[in-house]
Order: C-alpha cells, then structure tokens, then sequence
C-alpha cells in the first residue's frame, strides 16, 4: 500500500487523468454490467430508431436493441480480450525472455530465431486469414487466443536484453558462486527487477489487443453474436447508421473506444514518466 501511494504522490497529472478514466471504463464493464437488464442481443421490431429516453438512454438499434445496454457489454467483453491477450502474451513473453537471456547458446539462438520469426511476420493478414477460417466457431476466448498468437514476441525480445544485461552484475555472479539454482536465480534475483516493466508491457498489449479486435470487427472477420466495441461499429455501418443519422448507435462505441485509448496510453506514459523519474533520469 506504501508503494502505491508513493506512485500516486509521485505520479503526474497524465498518469492520474488516466487512471480515472480507465477506472471509469472498468466501472461501466464490470459494475454497472452487473445491474439486472433486459438482454441486449435480443430483437424489438416495435421499438426501432427510438430516440434517448429514461428508458433507452442512448436509444434504439434498427432492430430495437438497447445501444447503452449494447456498449456496456462490448466495452467488458473488449476488455476481456486485451487482459487475456496481454497475460497470454506478457507471461510467455517473459518466460521466453528469461530464459533465452540468462542460458544463452543453443538455448538462445533457437528461441531467438522462433522470437525473431514472429516478430516479422506481419501480424494481420495472418490473423485476417485465421479468423476467416475459425469465424463460424469463433467465441470471445478463441478470439483472444488469435490475437495472443503475436502478442508474446517483443516483449520477449525485450526481456531477453534486460535479462543478458541483468545476469552479468555482481549479485548475480555472487547468487551463481553460492550455488542457487538456475530457476530460483531467474525467479528471485532477475525478475522481481523486470515487475515494473512487465506492468508496463502488460498496459500496452491490452491496449494493441484491443485496437486490433476493433480493427478485425470492421474487416467483418470477428464473431458476429460477440458483443464488442469493434462488432457495435460492423453493425452500425452494416445499418448505414450515419447516412440516417443515428449518431448515438455510431458514435457511441467510437467515442468509447477513442476515450478509453487515450485513457489507457495516458497511464502507460504517465506510470514510464514515474518510472523514468524514479530511476533518476
């Protein structure tokens, strides 16, 4: 607790404007998700193109669907998948990073090659071609684990470095020479260093996932029953929600999806800002 009102205390403005506002996304997706509602999937023909009311506070869909009910489930699922693409992609990141780093040799150059592989690889016309191929089937986690697919190679590539920089000061040398295992010199002695660059890393990829779910939606190539900020865009545009001028269906997950990427890389930059500070930079 110390520690984090040290990084509060501490922290700029961009990093406390950010935190707010992802708090306020993470309140709409998984607080306000949890107050009973009608489901927001399900069709009202009698009540299409309604206008914001008290009971419909964004409106209607051109098939009756609740567009507030609509957004607070597509912004919790959207966050679903960048938190499971970033902990799929930041741990096996590290691990791969790690142990590429401190073994060396045979060890480094084969995870090396398999890191450099997928890094240059570029990543959406495969994922593009992938989920063409999975949509029929596709569900919230299948797609998490597609975009997870390219989400661990520079974050292993980074810890790689750190870890080769790492294993070569004293206290490293000295927890070799008194005999600690190679597990525990990478667990006790090398990663409690990388934490705060692993939170980091972790802010990030959720917030790459998360473009690039937004991104395949609109290609038309995510699972059209799952509810996400990406999907709300599809249908709106599929409806031509713009040439009639419903702009709450429309704009609602674009000024959601803008907000809370900026909201997000406020935090990453303010939370490296803190650590830059920290490290007398």
């Amino acid at each position: 607790m110390a520690s984090i009102g040290k990084l509060w205390k501490h922290s700029n403005v961009r990093f406390k404007v950010g935190f707010f506002g992802v708090f306020f996304f993470l309140f709409l997706g998984f607080v306000v998700y949890l107050i009973p509602h009608d489901d927001p999937t399900l069709f009202d023909m009698w009540n299409t193109y309604a206008p914001p009311s008290s009971e419909h506070l964004l409106g209607t869909t051109a098939v009756g669907q609740d567009i507030f009910w609509l957004l607070i489930n597509s912004i919790r699922n959207s966050i679903i998948i960048g938190v499971i693409v970033a902990t799929i992609g930041t741990t096996v990141g590290v691990l791969i990073g790690l142990t590429a780093g401190y073994l060396g040799g045979k060890v480094d150059r084969v995870l090396s090659t398999i890191t450099d592989t997928f890094l240059v690889i570029p990543s959406l016309p495969v994922l593009i071609l992938f989920t063409s191929l999975i949509s029929g089937g596709a569900t919230l986690l299948v797609m998490a684990i597609a975009i997870a697919l390219f989400a661990w190679a520079a974050p292993a590539r980074q810890m790689r470095s750190m870890t080769l920089s790492m294993k070569e000061r004293e206290f490293i040398h000295t927890a070799r020479f008194s005999g600690e295992s190679t597990f525990k010199i990478i667990t006790t002695e090398i990663l409690p260093y990388s934490l705060t660059w692993t939170l980091s890393n972790f802010m990030n990829a959720v917030l790459v996932a998360i473009a690039m779910e937004v991104t395949l939606a609109i290609l038309g190539l995510s699972p059209a029953m799952l509810m996400s900020l990406g999907n709300m865009m599809r249908t709106a545009q599929n409806y031509n929600a713009v040439l009639l001028g419903h702009w709450y269906w429309i704009g609602a997950p674009v000024v959601a999806s803008v907000c809370f990427f900026v909201s997000l890389f406020m935090l990453i930059t303010g939370y490296n800002d803190y650590l830059s500070v920290k490290r007398g930079r």
